[in-house]
């Protein structure tokens, strides 16, 4: 990665900044200076960002009674959050732009994600939810951009497993574990990349469904369904 670039992107601060702010920026700002960035922090009246939730008045996880057609609509919940990993990582590569340790990145985790689509969509059968369009702009082509949604996807992810963990069947949570384990190593990873801890908290926050999906309705991603 050229030395400008891993300056530019050592600038960001994700575990101070809001991510709805962050991802807004990510998608629209022309360049992600120290300042610019800092000017979306919350640091003194609103949340901190940490495992991919804002942890402002965050609800307890709510715990439902388990059942298969339950495990259906939290895998298929999982499934969207998987379908749009893969294909941001895949645009991303398809689009040639990132380099060194970020095209390492958007490879090797594409093709988890990848994996983990067809693992979901082999469990669900024909009840998998079709595959949505995707537009990403200009996110997947400029370096820092990409390296701020990919942390807040992959923090998203790991917040949806373990928010819905509770609500899961035995089995289908122990098939569960084994990728929210994987999305946990991406988080670590892209963190390192950008000069940040790998783990910077003892335990992860949870999400609830409305806010996983919130979270992705708003990065303006999801166009509709294939």
């Amino acid at each position: 990665m050229p030395a400008a670039t891993r300056r530019h992107i050592h600038l960001l601060k994700l575990r101070l900044l809001d991510d709805d702010a962050a991802l807004r920026a990510a998608r629209t700002e022309p360049c992600l200076t120290r300042t610019r960035l800092l000017q979306h922090a919350v640091v003194g009246g609103g949340a901190v960002i940490a495992g991919g939730v804002l942890l402002g008045g965050l609800p307890p996880v709510a715990v439902a009674a388990r059942s298969p057609e339950q495990d259906v609509r939290i895998l298929n919940l999982t499934l969207l959050l998987e379908e749009l990993e893969a294909a941001f990582y895949a645009d991303a590569e398809d689009r040639g732009a990132l380099r060194g340790e970020l095209a390492e990145f958007a490879r090797i985790v594409g093709d988890h994600e990848r994996a983990h689509v067809a693992f979901l969509r082999k469990a669900l059968g024909d009840r998998a939810e079709p595959r949505p369009t995707f537009d990403f702009g200009n996110t997947t082509s400029d370096p820092n951009r990409f390296a701020v949604t990919s942390a807040m996807l992959e923090d998203t992810g790991i917040a949806a497993y373990n928010g819905q963990a509770v609500n899961l069947t035995k089995p289908v949570l122990k098939a569960a574990a084994t990728i929210v384990s994987v999305e946990a190593r991406h988080a670590a990873w892209i963190r390192d990349i950008v000069g940040q801890p790998a783990a910077p908290d003892a335990t992860d926050k949870p999400a609830t469904e409305r806010q996983v999906r919130a979270r992705v309705a708003r990065t303006g991603f999801v166009k509709g369904s294939g």
